[in-house]
């Protein structure tokens, strides 16, 4: 029942990051899913949260955005996750400790932003240090893609030698890069107002947070002023320096596409944007910061 009720709530959230992208509403969480014709709630007032159907291992941890606990990553990837209070036998640290006792697979809901939650799946608690008042967890990727249930025979991999080490490395160094994107996504698109930049569209699931200085490069950290909040046609036509962005936040159409002759896209897409100004934030501090614009505004010039 208990095993039915995880892998019900681990195919509901895929269904709901169809719908609303990478990170998910705290209202919708709150509400959960409906099974066998009772609701089962995936977050709650608690960090560590048992919905009334489990009995005691948990269904997820959860970090919010300013939060008074501060979860973090050690330095091989592993989530660190606080207690609950600092009692290590409160129900809900206990409920961590049989988490890991019966390697049972929970949910990690990661804040991005004020209300909106990254989820990662199945994470696993692998160390539990009640003097201490934190346990570790890690996605496993034994199980990260099993359609079925958890088979508790199966050893963890952190006994499984090198190469099992390595594929979990590679597993929560992918799961952080998915945490990074997609708190600068949901910032960028908080800063802008939930609207493109460019054309105003306010239909954030059409919205990206472009780089502006792509995140491999010296500039490219993950942080609004090196973002801008662009629609999906525009997000594309800007990073294939179709339109470009001068340091005084004037957007520019290249000359051969001003040049062409085409339908309404073009022309009320693209073309009609050029000398148009930025919708800016509200907030000065979060405008897109000059040096990188001048940049990347160069890149747009060699490539027309």
């Amino acid at each position: 029942m208990e095993d039915a009720i995880r892998l019900a709530a681990f195919d509901w959230l895929k269904e709901q990051i169809l719908i609303y992208g990478d990170s998910l509403p705290r209202t919708l969480l709150e509400h959960g899913f409906q099974y066998h014709g009772e609701s089962v709630t995936l977050i709650g007032a608690a960090g560590i949260w048992k919905p009334r159907q489990l009995e005691v291992v948990r269904i997820s941890i959860t970090t919010t955005v300013n939060g008074p606990y501060e979860d973090t990553f050690s330095e091989d990837g592993l989530l660190v996750y606080r207690y609950r209070g600092n009692n290590p036998s409160h129900r809900d640290n206990l409920g961590l400790a049989e988490a890991m006792r019966t390697r049972t697979p929970l949910i990690y809901f990661h804040g991005v932003v004020p209300g909106r939650y990254l989820p990662v799946w199945p994470i696993f608690i692998l160390e539990n240090h009640p003097q201490r008042l934190y346990c570790l967890a890690a996605v496993d990727p034994a199980f990260a893609f099993q359609s079925g249930p958890p088979d508790n025979t199966i050893k963890s991999t952190d006994t499984a030698g090198e190469s099992s080490l390595s594929i979990r490395n590679y597993v929560m160094t992918y799961t952080k890069h998915r945490l990074h994107q997609s708190t600068f996504r949901e910032r960028v698109i908080a800063a802008y107002n939930q609207r493109c930049a460019l054309c105003n569209l306010r239909h954030r699931e059409l919205l990206d947070a472009a780089h502006i200085i792509p995140d491999s490069d010296e500039l490219g950290d993950p942080i609004v002023p090196n973002g801008l909040s662009l629609c999906k046609i525009h997000h594309a036509a800007f990073d294939q320096n179709i339109l470009g962005v001068t340091p005084d936040y004037q957007i520019k159409t290249r000359k051969d596409i001003l040049d062409e002759i085409d339908g309404p896209m073009l022309r009320y897409g693209l073309q009609a944007l050029h000398d148009k100004t930025l919708y800016l934030p509200s907030k000065r501090k979060l405008w897109p910061d000059r040096e990188r614009l001048e940049q990347r505004y160069q890149r747009f010039l060699h490539a027309g």
